[in-house]
């Protein structure tokens, strides 16, 4: 069967910087981040950090209700409503195609809601099943987000579940992307979603990988800047319609961009210490697939946490596949890190910005660590380019990495 190509015809997401692209693109374009001091976290003895990037408010329609919701956490509830924007956006919200069993969904979290985490947990330290009832699993599950998607529009298609942390939004538009090019699939919602928790913070802050500077929030994260003291967390969903080119065109969708390449693979080699050598494969995995040379990207957005480690060893890899001259940047300084949503939310914009030819910079780069890679680093305002393709990436805890390549629509 020959391959099919793959199209992108709706997007939408929740997030620190807003809930749609206007807005989302004015927030990019004043140069400030989303970061806030979380006062509430000051109840936990031992949390270093207190800093946050929490999502823009968002409103439910009518039809959230108590019933069609019950089996929501926050993750999925933020999930399913970037999907319904998405499918909204892509002109297939109700369409009988989403029940036909030719449209499925691919996306995680790095985890479920965490507060149905602590009933159970309560139950293992106090002996109790209080606060337990028939959901509270549901809520919890990994896979919590794209099973309440499927169940929200009735999808019959296939539902793969990425849970793999810091990539699982990447890796749920790679594997959509692999499923409707080998024609297993017409289209599918594919993205991911995370919500923001004291305790997800915990699990960066044991490891000192987190942003102290409570008290100076517009000023943290700082990716690749020498000064950078750690990742700052945010939350938010990010979900795309991802449709069979020929599909798209018989039904007269508005198509966004293109898909042409997706590359994963994973170190083999540590937990939590990522490597130069094995990102690089993977980016080199994505122009393989593309049948691109490394000139034909002319942006990349990088995942950029403002850890030591991570920043080093990717920029580096970058470096390395691209050379010296490739303009570069890093959407978590403005939004934090969003786990399981950033390669969605990150993919999209990086969308979008190649729509309107301006590329938002990284904040609070002052000073490149000299240890970091020799790259364009994009500063100040941000940049005017036109380009033809870009290239996101996104690498995880258990050194899994992901990279995805778009290409600019021409009708």
């Amino acid at each position: 069967m020959a391959a099919r190509r793959v199209v992108i015809t709706g997007a939408a997401g929740i997030s620190p910087l807003g809930n749609d692209w206007p807005s989302i693109e004015a927030h990019l374009r004043t140069c400030r981040n989303a970061v806030q001091r979380i006062d509430a976290w000051d109840i936990y003895q031992g949390l270093n950090t207190k800093l946050a990037a929490p999502a823009v408010a968002f409103e439910l329609p009518a039809h959230y209700n108590r019933k069609t919701t019950r089996s929501m956490g926050r993750v999925a509830l933020m999930a399913v409503r970037a999907s319904e924007l998405a499918l909204q956006n892509a002109g297939l919200l109700g369409d009988p195609l989403l029940s036909s069993g030719k449209v499925g969904v691919s996306c995680g979290s790095s985890a479920g809601t965490h507060s149905a985490m602590g009933d159970f947990g309560r139950m293992l330290n106090e002996h109790t099943t209080e606060g337990i009832n028939a959901t509270t699993y549901i809520k919890m599950m990994s896979h919590t987000a794209p099973v309440n998607v499927g169940v929200f529009f009735g999808l019959t298609g296939r539902v793969i579940t990425t849970s793999s942390a810091c990539t699982s939004g990447s890796m749920g538009i790679g594997s959509a992307y692999e499923v409707v090019r080998d024609g297993k699939q017409v289209a599918m919602l594919a993205g991911g979603a995370e919500q923001l928790d004291a305790t997800a913070s915990a699990v960066f802050d044991t490891l000192f990988a987190t942003s102290v500077r409570n008290d100076e929030p517009h000023l943290s994260p700082r990716p690749f800047d020498a000064n950078r003291d750690g990742l700052v967390l945010g939350e938010g969903a990010g979900m795309l319609v991802l449709e069979e080119l020929e599909h798209a065109r018989a039904r007269g969708a508005n198509i966004l961009a293109e898909i042409i390449g997706f590359g994963t693979n994973s170190d083999g080699a540590h937990v939590t210490q990522p490597s130069a050598s094995t990102m690089a494969v993977a980016m080199q995995l994505a122009l393989d697939d593309a049948g691109l040379p490394p000139e034909a990207i002319g942006y990349v957005n990088a995942h950029g946490t403002a850890t030591d480690h991570g920043d080093i060893a990717e920029s580096n890899a970058t470096q390395s596949v691209f050379g010296t001259q490739m303009p570069f940047s890093s959407l978590k300084s403005y939004m934090g890190h969003t786990l399981g949503a950033c390669g969605a939310l990150e993919a999209w914009m990086s969308v979008e910005m190649m729509r309107s030819g301006w590329f938002a910079p990284t904040l609070n780069l002052d000073n490149v660590d000299p240890r970091c890679g020799a790259l364009d680093y994009i500063t100040g305002r941000g940049r005017e380019l036109q380009v033809e393709h870009v290239m996101s990436n996104n690498f995880a805890f258990g050194g899994i990495n992901t990279s995805l390549i778009f290409r600019r629509w021409q009708n």
